[in-house]
């Protein structure tokens, strides 16, 4: 369970779908980047499909709101981005890992997706996402 701000402003909590939709919790590393920009149109692209499986999509960073809502606006994001500046939410899902850049050692998020069913309780973790070919997968997660 969790509350954080939305780029539109408003809180947003994992309860408030609980026994009306699955939700596609989806972690990514830092908006506009090559891979995350990727992920998140895929994602936009196959909104409809998403949403006949009664599922809703949340994105969810340590950028700002101020950062997520140009990243909206940019890409036409049809889902709400979620800000974890204090990395609050992102430790309760163990996504904070440690990156090697170059031989330059930093922590930095994981790219990974969870599908929490109706229900609540979460049905499918996806760690160590591959960018390519990962909305496919979600879809079949959100089919089973």
């Amino acid at each position: 369970a969790f509350s954080l701000l939305a780029h539109t402003g408003e809180k947003v909590s994992l309860k408030d779908f609980k026994g009306k939709k699955q939700v596609v919790l989806y972690f990514y590393p830092k908006d506009n980047t090559p891979g995350c920009t990727k992920e998140a149109c895929s994602f936009k692209e196959n909104i409809e499909t998403i949403a006949e499986k009664d599922a809703v999509v949340l994105g969810i960073s340590r950028d700002s709101i101020n950062s997520h809502v140009k990243f909206v606006e940019k890409f036409g994001l049809p889902f709400l981005l979620l800000s974890d500046e204090e990395e609050e939410v992102c430790k309760k899902y163990d996504v904070i890992k440690e990156k090697n850049m170059c031989g330059k050692i930093s922590l930095g998020i994981e790219r990974s997706t969870f599908i929490i069913g109706k229900d609540g309780k979460i049905k499918k973790i996806f760690r160590k996402v591959k960018v390519d070919g990962h909305t496919e997968q979600v879809l079949a997660a959100l089919a089973d």
